[in-house]
C-alpha cells in the first residue's frame, strides 16, 4: 500500500486558507481538511516524460462532483489513494455540473481538491445538464433525477480519447482495497463494460408490467445475449470506452429512455436504461468490488450489513448517507467506517468533525 510523506504529520493539517477565504468558500462549499500525502511503493510504473494524461501506466478513475455529494466524494478520494499500492498512479476525472443554475463554478470544486490533496493528478469536466435534461424521467426518489446522474453516460464524449477505459465510481463509496485490481479486470472482445451481478436478485421488478406484457418488449430484449439477463448496479463499473464509442452505446441507452417517455416500462432513474442495454452482457467481476445497498432502499434508507464474503469496496447506495446519518446523530454501525476517511471541517468547528489524530494515525498505520 501506498505509504505517508515522512513530511506529513500523523494526523491531518487543517487547510486554514480554505477555512477564511478563497473560491471554494465564495461558492458556498464545505470546508474540508488535508489528507496525508500517499507516495508510490516498489514496482509502481514510471511515468512517461510528457505523456500527462495519455500515460499508459495511468489507472482512470472517473467520479462526479457537486455540492451535496461533496463530502462523499473526498472520503473516496481518500480511502482510494490510502489503499492503492501506486497511488500517484492514479488519475481521476471529475464530471460536474456546468456553471449556472446554481451549480458552483469548476474552479471553486478544484480549490476544494487541491486543498485536501495537493499532489492528485486530475481534471474536471463541465457537464451540461441541458445535454439530458429532455430525456429524464420522474423516478421513486428525486435525487435520482438528478441531470448529473446521467454524466457516466457521456464518458467516452467527455474524457480525452487516448484514455482506453476508466473505473466509473459513485461518490457514496469507500476503497478497503487497491484498486488496481480492479483495474486490471479483463475485458472480452464481447465486452464493454465489467461489474459485479446480481442474479440472485429479482430482476423482473426493475421494469413495470407494461414493459413486461409488451410483446415487442419484455424477455425478447433480452434474447440471444450471452447470458441471462442480470441485475448490475451502474455505481462501480470498469468501462472500456474505446468500445463505448464504436458501439454509439449513449445513444443506445437514451433510445431507452426517450421510450419512457412515451410509455413507462421502469421506476428508476439512471440504472434501467444501463441493464436494458448491458444486462447479460457484461463481464461479472467479483462481489467484493461492490458490497452495495448501505445506504438502505430508496425510501427509508435503514440500516444494512455487509453481504457475506470479502470486502474490497464498500457502497452506500440508496437513500441514507453515511454523512447525514452521522449529523443527524443515528448513525449506522458501518457509518462509523465511513467517517475514518471523512475530511468534513463543519461550519462552527475547526477539527472535530474530521477523522481526529489519533484515527487518522491508526489509518496511516493500516
Amino acid at each position: 500500500m501506498g505509504a505517508a510523506s515522512p513530511a506529513m504529520w500523523a494526523g491531518l493539517v487543517l487547510v486554514a486558507l480554505l477555512a477564511v477565504s478563497g473560491p471554494a468558500v465564495a461558492a458556498g462549499l464545505p470546508r474540508f481538511a488535508e489528507a496525508p500525502e500517499y507516495r508510490n511503493g516498489e514496482g509502481c510504473p514510471a511515468p512517461v516524460a510528457g505523456a500527462g494524461v495519455c500515460d499508459p501506466g495511468l489507472v482512470h478513475i472517473a467520479m462526479t462532483l457537486d455540492a451535496h455529494y461533496l463530502r462523499g466524494s473526498m472520503a473516496a478520494i481518500y480511502s482510494l489513494l490510502k489503499h492503492a499500492s501506486c497511488p500517484e498512479s492514479l488519475f481521476f476525472h471529475f464530471l460536474a455540473a456546468a456553471e449556472g443554475g446554481g451549480a458552483p463554478a469548476a474552479s471553486g470544486l478544484r480549490a476544494v481538491v487541491a486543498a485536501s490533496f495537493p499532489s492528485l493528478s486530475f481534471e474536471i469536466y463541465p457537464f451540461r445538464a441541458d445535454a439530458v435534461a429532455g430525456l429524464i424521467s420522474a423516478s421513486v426518489r428525486a435525487a435520482l433525477e438528478a441531470p448529473l446522474n446521467y454524466a457516466r453516460n457521456h464518458l467516452a464524449g467527455l474524457l480525452p480519447r487516448c484514455v482506453p477505459r476508466a473505473i466509473y465510481l459513485d461518490s457514496d463509496v469507500l476503497a478497503v482495497d487497491d484498486v488496481r485490481w480492479l483495474w486490471e479486470t479483463r475485458l472480452p472482445a464481447a465486452a464493454v463494460v465489467a461489474a459485479p451481478e446480481y442474479c440472485h436478485a429479482n430482476f423482473s421488478r426493475y421494469f413495470t408490467d407494461a414493459f413486461w406484457d409488451d410483446p415487442v418488449l419484455g424477455a425478447r430484449v433480452f434474447a440471444g445475449r450471452r447470458r441471462a439477463p442480470c441485475y448490475f448496479n451502474t455505481g462501480v463499473m470498469v468501462i472500456d470506452l474505446r468500445r463505448w464509442r464504436v458501439g454509439n452505446y449513449r445513444q443506445r441507452i437514451e433510445r431507452w429512455m426517450e421510450m419512457q417517455k412515451e410509455k413507462r416500462i421502469y421506476e428508476l432513474g439512471s440504472l434501467p436504461p444501463f441493464l436494458l442495454v448491458f444486462a447479460g452482457e457484461i463481464e461479472a467481476v467479483d462481489h467484493r468490488w461492490n458490497q452495495h445497498g448501505l445506504g438502505g432502499d430508496n425510501v427509508f434508507g435503514s440500516c444494512r450489513p455487509l453481504h457475506n464474503g470479502p470486502v474490497s469496496l464498500m457502497h452506500w447506495s440508496g437513500k441514507g448517507k453515511p454523512w447525514d446519518r452521522l449529523d443527524a446523530g443515528k448513525p449506522c454501525p458501518l457509518d462509523h467506517t465511513w467517517k475514518a476517511y471523512d475530511l468534513y471541517i463543519g461550519e462552527n468547528d475547526s477539527s472535530s468533525s474530521g477523522p481526529s489524530r489519533s484515527a487518522l494515525s491508526s489509518l496511516a498505520a493500516w
